[in-house]
């Protein structure tokens, strides 16, 4: 699927839902507890239980990142779920370290 930034996406599996902040330009593989996420109005989709391994749970507020920096999307809605692209885990992306005034 290809994303665009401010597009929301929810999950099949659980609660989760999510904003994308950050986007690359090709085609993704976007995962919610190992199935696709989609779009929140598509009411032709079907709930379907998690993959254990997908199951860590996605936190409110957070921003969720892969290793590579290339996707970044905010959890507007938690979930029991974990965020996934292409089978890798996305992870909390933590806060920048302010520079030490003297």
């Amino acid at each position: 699927m290809i994303l665009n930034v401010g597009q929301a996406l929810a999950s099949t599996t659980d609660s989760t839902a999510i904003v994308v902040i950050r986007a690359p330009s090709t085609d993704v593989d976007l995962t919610c507890g190992g199935a696709v996420m989609l779009d929140p109005k598509d009411s032709s989709a079907e709930t379907r239980p998690a993959v254990a391994e997908h199951s860590h749970g996605t936190l409110l507020g957070k921003r969720y990142e892969d290793p590579d920096g290339i996707l970044e999307v905010l959890c507007t809605k938690g979930g029991t779920s974990s965020l996934a692209l292409g089978g890798s885990p996305l992870s909390v992306k933590t806060a920048k370290a302010l520079p030490a005034s003297d």
